[in-house]
């Protein structure tokens, strides 16, 4: 049974400032989600609504608010494994699982109750999908010694989905190295890069401008697109940005697309700045343990550690201004958006969302003041 809790310790109220920085920061606990049998593999927010993936195939939709009660979530089960990665697309939401499959649901809307509820639509790849390519032997690509597959398939746990900015396409990484592109309009595979990296990719970030990021625990991070206006043209290697010492668990862009973070299991995040010609220009370091989420809102970015911490810093001055504390496990996944922005003061706010290896899913409320 999941239960919503608020917080009941004052050790999960944080007040943080940086001296050296124009603004000082307020967050604190607001909430808490529990699941005594999982923890939250996957965050992301649809509107009103959090969609968590769990450890054990679950996905569950809860109501924004700070005191939802039982009635207020529902609940589809799928696949074996976890729910890796969740991404919403208009009325669709794409998960990520560790059966090697993504699904897609549709979101229904109840006008009458204000209610929504998840549909099943279809699973990738979808079964014409198979069929055409299992008959034709070019179509099939060698995954082990004696074992082959058409390459349409995801042979191991995809690990992360990201769309493109007309959310025209979708985009998977898996341990099985692979990138794979589909079409949302109709759910096919358009395009798979095999041996992508020369380890599991991990990581997936998709920026504005059309390209896409994988990171993988060969220490790479590597960047994908193809010539702008040109439709027919398939996703190429861009460029590989090595500077690493360890595998990389996560990726975020920023708004504008021009700065790259990434985190390692070394617990650093580096920076990428587009303008200083893709090179790491700062890391930021702090967590004791691997980072294994980030996320980006307005300037601000949150890394989730395996150090129980999530770390919120500066974009530009790249300074840490605040330390959340609270999670009893690993941090392994976040999402952040604006929650409201008051003009007469200045003061802007945002609601941060975090999955724990605990059990817990968090909700954090940030407010940045502007100093005296």
């Amino acid at each position: 049974m999941t239960s919503y809790d608020q917080p009941s310790s004052s050790n999960e109220e944080i007040f943080a400032e940086n001296n050296n920085a124009s603004t000082s920061l307020h967050s604190r606990c607001v909430a808490t989600l529990k699941s005594p049998n999982s923890y939250t593999s996957s965050l992301v927010l649809a509107g009103k609504f959090l969609f968590t993936g769990s450890s054990d195939k679950e996905i569950r939709m809860w109501k924004r608010h700070q005191n939802p009660t039982d009635d207020d979530d529902d609940v589809v089960v799928a696949g074996k494994g976890a729910v890796k990665s969740l991404v919403v697309s208009a009325d669709k939401i794409f998960s990520a699982h560790q059966d090697n499959k993504i699904r897609v649901w549709k979101i229904n809307n109840n006008q009458n109750s204000g209610t929504q509820n998840l549909a099943h639509l279809a699973t990738l790849p979808i079964l014409s999908d198979r069929a055409i390519k299992y008959l034709r032997p070019k179509n099939h690509v060698q995954i082990r010694r004696h074992k082959t597959s058409t390459w349409v398939h995801h042979v191991d746990a995809v690990s992360a989905l990201a769309l493109s900015r007309d959310e025209s396409l979708l985009y998977s990484v898996s341990w099985d190295r692979t990138l794979k592109i589909w079409s949302t309009a109709d759910f096919k595979c358009i395009q798979s890069i095999e041996n992508a990296h020369d380890d599991a990719i991990n990581a997936l970030a998709a920026s504005r401008d059309g390209q896409v990021y994988t990171g993988s625990a060969d220490k790479k991070i590597k960047v994908w697109g193809k010539p702008h206006g040109d439709d027919e043209k398939k996703h190429s290697l861009v460029a590989t940005l090595e500077k690493h010492n360890s595998g990389i668990n996560a990726l975020a862009v920023d708004m504008n697309g021009s700065v790259l973070y990434s985190g390692s299991c070394d617990g650093s995040v580096l920076v990428w700045e587009k303008d200083c010609g893709g090179r790491a220009v700062a890391a930021l370091r702090g967590h004791e343990k691997a980072v294994l989420c980030l996320g980006v809102v307005a300037d601000l970015v949150c890394s989730g550690s395996a150090d129980k911490t999530i770390r919120i810093w500066r974009q530009r001055c790249y300074s840490c201004v605040a330390v959340l504390a609270g999670h009893d496990g690993p941090v392994k996944c976040l999402t952040a958006a604006s929650d409201c922005h008051n003009e007469g003061d200045q003061t802007s706010s945002y609601l941060l969302y975090s999955g724990g290896l605990d059990g817990d899913t968090k909700v954090w409320e940030i407010f940045v003041l502007p100093r005296k």
